[in-house]
């Protein structure tokens, strides 16, 4: 990933203020995907940049961007010169806090808008005059129509970051109202680890027709763009556990781990991370969460308390499977499958990320839906079988046992377990790989088992 070509190699085309910041980050030499897109994206070209995550985009894109602006000797007056957009408030802070440190020597402003916070305080920077801005698709749409002192008329570039992921959470129909009220004559960038149909057809239309596509593979069959795989320092495996051991297979190996390592559990819904959440802690499993329906500080601050500890449980929905960069991060584990083998590879590549960093996944699997390996095979992702033996866990009847007798007699957890429970179905019901994730294999005893409950707590509907 890390390429023997120094930033300094491009001080013809970065000014020594931004040399000086990113020796100041640390960095010396470029990645690979920095070598190949940075001296055509200085020159103003639009492109679609595709590469694997943990690569370097972010400080790509970002070093694109002040440096344009810099050429151009922006000032206040000139209002809004770069948007960058991104899908998450998470991935919105983050992206700000690199672009804080990359333009310290610089006098251009910036700022950041996103859902959550206070929008007076927004629209009064806004009218001041903002640079580069980070922002959030909805809450940029609001600014362009009701802020009527917000100037963007000399808009020089625009940035989707994890542009799949803007599109496939809904926001399609708030990019196309940004991409329509900016001007027209502009830099466009599209940033992604995997590309989409969605995505491609957004880069043809709005991008130009010399537009660069740079990291990325073209089949040979069809021509169309390949999705980038995963890192070669990522140990990746699988386990198979019936649906009845799950919960038992979880607490095991986060008890192992928990102590010595930093891990990241994906779940495929609010009402599970919650549940787990608080039965964890119960049973002094230390944890924290984040998933959509936390109010913005409580988010922001259990992130940032997990980037800063050394080790740790972190429990989430997807919210934290795109962009984020979570320092030393050892084992991923996807305690409930991915919709598909593109997020798959969002997942995992929370870990092993940047310099030498090695990492480890681990997809906890069904055996009814062993299928899904043969679409990661497809997708050029290889994992690996790890057996394992239930002698392993102590006393696992006893074990199952007492959860059930907590989650039955603690009216709070049983609350939680149901409204997991009831979740859970409800995502296997609507998976996007109806093909290997079928509703029809789900023995619902066995489920509940998974959640506490020694049989079916409810009906679904």
């Amino acid at each position: 990933n890390i390429s023997s070509v120094p930033f300094s190699s491009l001080s013809d085309q970065i000014s020594e203020k931004t040399l000086n910041a990113i020796a100041d980050m640390g960095f010396q030499h470029m990645t690979n995907i920095q070598t190949e897109a940075l001296p055509a994206l200085l020159t103003g070209k639009d492109a679609v940049v595709c590469s694997k995550t943990g690569s370097g985009k972010t400080l790509t894109f970002l070093i694109t961007a002040v440096e344009l602006l810099h050429k151009l000797k922006f000032t206040l007056r000139n209002g809004l010169g770069v948007v960058i957009l991104s899908p998450t408030r998470e991935l919105s802070l983050q992206t700000y806090n690199v672009l804080k440190q990359l333009i310290k020597y610089h006098s251009q402003s910036h700022g950041l808008i996103m859902g959550g916070v206070n929008r007076k305080e927004e629209a009064k920077k806004l009218s001041n005059g903002v640079n580069i801005l980070v922002a959030t698709p909805g809450r940029l749409v609001d600014h362009l129509k009701n802020t009527p002192e917000f100037v963007f008329k000399n808009n020089q570039c625009l940035i989707i970051d994890e542009a799949d992921r803007v599109l496939d959470i809904g926001f399609e129909e708030e990019v196309k109202f940004i991409i329509n009220s900016l001007p027209k004559y502009r830099q466009n960038l599209l940033i992604s680890a995997t590309i989409t149909d969605k995505t491609e057809g957004l880069a043809n239309a709005f991008l130009r027709k010399t537009a660069l596509y740079l990291g990325i593979n073209k089949s040979p069959e069809n021509g169309k763009i390949r999705s980038m795989a995963t890192v070669e320092t990522l140990r990746q495996g699988y386990v198979l556990c019936p649906s009845e051991k799950r919960l038992l297979m979880l607490l095991w190996f986060l008890r192992k781990k928990f102590r010595t390592r930093k891990t990241i559990v994906f779940f495929s819904s609010v009402m599970s991370v919650k549940y787990h959440h608080d039965l964890f802690n119960y049973i002094n499993l230390t944890c924290s969460c984040i998933h959509g329906q936390q109010k913005q500080e409580i988010r922001a601050r259990n992130f940032s308390q997990f980037c800063k500890a050394v080790t740790g449980v972190l429990l989430c929905t997807d919210i934290v499977g795109r962009g984020l960069d979570i320092p030393k991060v050892d084992w991923i584990v996807q305690f409930d499958p991915p919709n598909n083998p593109k997020e798959y590879i969002h997942r995992v590549g929370r870990t092993a990320r940047g310099m030498n960093l090695v990492g480890n996944a681990l997809l906890m699997l069904r055996p009814e839906e062993m299928k899904f390996i043969a679409y990661l095979k497809k997708e050029k992702v290889e994992l690996e079988y790890y057996e394992f033996t239930w002698n392993k866990v102590p006393d696992e009847v006893e074990a199952q046992r007492e959860i059930e007798e907590l989650v039955t007699k603690n009216y709070y957890l049983n609350a939680l377990a149901k409204g997991a429970f009831t979740s859970y179905i409800r995502a296997y019901r609507s998976h996007y790989m109806k093909q290997v994730f079928k509703e029809e294999t789900l023995d619902l005893t066995a489920v509940a088992k998974s959640f506490g409950y020694p049989r079916i707590p409810c009906k679904i509907t």
